[in-house]
């Protein structure tokens, strides 16, 4: 096993456990190692128009919305449950086709955005034993079949609901809030799923934008009736047990918390519609299959959409695609089953890796150059290379400088079928930290520029979301042995916050506070501060910055800011707040430039609304959200200012206000803090690793709030 499987493993037991403790680990285990699982939009209205309203396809958005997108009136809307007799439906066959596809479990939708519910409830007659000839409960139905042959079953619900009064649909964005009668609503339902319908595994929350308490309640009252149902981010206020990707999001980068990807066989649409147009069946195989290798090789599990018809019929092309996946995992299964993430920091152009602690099972997706496959700062004795699922003899490998070379048999054919080579070690393996750190002048310096980032997602609801930094690592490395004392560095931005501090071998508790500040070698008359520059209002998420992001000439138009110009704030007072009109989604930069005299390091106080994102010189400095909603929020941060002219961009988003506060403050005490810890003897050339994240947050996704952290290792 390899020093990053090691902290991967580490931190998400740490993580997880700090606020889903009710979770079996055994529980969350099998949820993480199914791996594959089979999503289905299913409803008794949209699967019946199947994306056509008037005897026209409705082209705009997405088939099972398609209420809202042809401004079908809710009456008309209902009526049409009146034609929904799904003759052609079969649970067990339903179920059997997951088994043959590879999927472990399946999650279907019980109730849309729509409001109809594929269930019998108590709650309303608006379901599909009420309100239609079919007069059969499909949740019910596919439940019993999941438990007869072996799949784990799992629900959608949407939290927003166009059919229920006290409601407040309908919305372009869905991100409507969930007025205390509908919760009540929503409550009701769900405890009538989590009773009537045996185990749930898997509850899939999708959209509305729920209250703190309310997300928490829901929370609570899920895991009492059902202690390990695995509860999606979806949910909102960062209360999931897992997080969900964007829709067929394959990340490339590490996310330190259990997580899914749920992915559709058309961007287009999730439920079924009947004009879709298909690309060939062995271009769609192709695609899903290296999208199901990339999300399981990153640490995920891929959830794989069908849209069954209106008769209940698997549509043909989807069904024939899954089973040709389900050929290929029934020959190298043992790759994506139970497997651990991609060991290795960099990503390979020929395909991808997963593996065990004693295998590496390499995805070939395309031929390497020089027919070679090269894995680069990799350490450990190989026993055989062959191509799983094949009886044939070891293939050639040579152990090189730079690792271990394999080279591939000349009839493997990587575009016409995807093999996978398996390597395995006699003893285990070691694949070379990222980016170690090394000691410098008998000094080793951590910060969060040169950190491993460790990621989720967090947000109220899905249009607040972000990439949220959950932990930050980092393997150091001395030139010589000898004893170190790591020092804490800090502000007032991370003072009384608790973390969980890993150094070496040794993890801790370590609160910061009780030290003593000491001033920056700062002199601000020294610093020359340029005019405020405005642009926007426009819509946009919290995200990220692009790669634009420096060098940005304030008399013309940034595109990034999509066109607009840049109005000059000469007027902007240092240390006021200025309120700027927002609406939802709404986004504004500002820039300033600072010109320094010598290099050095400034605190400045910025002061955001629902989302901020600082970048100086191009480089991103922070990024957080607002998840409590307060009106405002003053981050202050440490500037690393160059010799010379350096532009300040900020971003700020706003979601929830009716207007986005602004303020860019100098005058905070130029301080920092210094706390010193036990000194650590440590082998020269060995690695060694160093992480921290919050103590018991309040959830295991929140961002991490320290921008300005470093440790400091002297030699003593």
């Amino acid at each position: 096993m390899t020093i990053r499987t090691v902290l991967l493993a580490a931190l998400a037991v740490i993580s997880f456990s700090s606020l889903h403790a009710q979770i079996e680990p055994k529980a969350l285990k099998e949820w993480k190692d199914q791996k594959y699982s089979m999503f289905i939009h299913f409803g008794g209205i949209y699967s019946v128009l199947g994306g056509v309203w008037n005897d026209k396809p409705v082209t705009v958005g997405l088939s099972e919305q398609i209420q809202a997108h042809a401004g079908i009136y809710s009456d008309t809307y209902a009526r049409v449950a009146r034609q929904f007799n799904p003759t052609h439906w079969n649970a067990d066959s339903i179920a059997l086709l997951a088994k043959r596809a590879g999927m472990r479990s399946i999650v279907i939708t019980s109730k849309h955005h729509d409001g109809f519910c594929m269930f019998k409830t108590a709650t309303t007659d608006f379901n599909v034993v009420d309100a239609t000839p079919f007069k059969r409960d499909v949740i019910k139905e596919l439940s019993d079949a999941c438990r007869r042959h072996g799949i784990t079953f799992g629900l959608y619900f949407s939290l927003i609901d166009w059919h229920f009064p006290e409601a407040s649909p309908i919305s372009s964005h869905n991100s409507d809030l969930i007025t205390p009668a509908h919760h009540t609503y929503n409550k009701q339902q769900i405890t009538e799923l989590l009773t009537n319908y045996g185990p749930v595994a898997e509850l899939w929350f999708d959209m509305g934008s729920q209250s703190l308490e309310q997300s928490r309640d829901m929370r609570n009252l899920v895991h009492r009736l059902q202690p390990n149902c695995m509860i999606g981010s979806r949910i909102g206020n960062d209360m999931g047990d897992f997080t969900v990707m964007g829709d067929n999001q394959e990340p490339d980068y590490t996310i330190g918390v259990p997580w899914q990807s749920p992915a559709s066989f058309f961007d287009e649409t999730w439920g079924y519609r009947s004009w879709q147009k298909h690309v060939p069946e062995d271009e769609k195989y192709r695609e899903k299959l290296t999208s199901l290798i990339r999300v399981v090789s990153r640490g995920g599990k891929y959830l794989l959409n069908i849209g069954p018809k209106g008769d209940g019929s698997v549509v043909p092309y989807e069904k024939d695609i899954l089973l040709k996946i389900g050929s290929w995992l029934q020959k190298n299964g043992e790759a994506i089953y139970g497997v651990d993430p991609d060991p290795f920091y960099t990503t390979f152009a020929w395909g991808s890796v997963t593996s065990r602690p004693n295998k590496l099972y390499l995805h070939v997706l395309s031929r390497p150059e020089g027919n070679k496959i090269t894995l680069s700062n990799l350490t450990g004795t190989i026993k055989s290379v062959s191509v799983l699922g094949e009886k044939t003899e070891s293939m050639r490998f040579n152990q090189e400088k730079n690792g271990p070379v394999i080279t591939l048999p000349s009839g493997l054919n990587p575009k016409k079928e995807v093999n996978v080579l398996v390597v395995e070690f006699t003893d285990g393996y070691k694949v070379a930290p990222y980016n170690p750190v090394l000691e410098s002048d008998k000094k080793i310096l951590l910060t969060s520029a040169n950190a491993y980032k460790h990621y989720s997602n967090s947000g109220v609801d899905y249009n607040s979301r972000f990439q949220s930094t959950v932990a930050e690592s980092w393997t150091v490395q001395p030139r010589q042995s000898g004893r170190f004392r790591p020092t804490l560095v800090y502000t007032d931005e991370e003072k009384g916050q608790k973390i969980d501090l890993t150094l070496a071998t040794n993890t801790s508790v370590v609160t910061l506070d009780g030290d003593k500040p000491i001033k920056l070698a700062t002199d601000l008359t020294k610093l020359t501060f340029g005019p405020i520059y405005l642009s926007g209002p426009f819509d946009s998420g919290i995200g990220a910055l692009s790669s634009d992001a420096q060098n940005i000439d304030p008399a013309k138009p940034w595109p990034t800011a999509k066109g607009q110009l840049w109005q000059s704030k000469s007027d902007w007072k240092n240390g006021q707040v200025y309120p700027l009109p927002a609406d939802m989604t709404t986004a504004y930069y500002l820039l300033q430039e600072i010109t320094a005299p010598a290099d050095q390091s400034i605190l400045v106080g910025i002061t955001s609304g629902d989302g901020l994102v600082v970048a100086l010189n191009g480089k991103q400095l922070f990024v957080r959200n607002n998840p409590e909603k307060k009106p405002s929020e003053k981050d202050v941060l440490l500037l690393p200012l160059q010799k010379g002219k350096n532009q300040l961009l900020i971003k700020l988003f706003n979601n929830f206000q009716k207007q986005t506060p602004a303020g860019i403050d100098y005058a905070v005490p130029q301080v920092i803090y210094r706390k010193q810890l036990l000194p650590v003897s440590l082998k020269g050339g060995s690695y060694y690793p160093v992480r921290w994240q919050a103590h018991n947050p309040v959830s295991p996704h929140r961002t991490l709030l320290l921008p300005n952290m470093e440790v400091e290792w002297i030699k003593e």
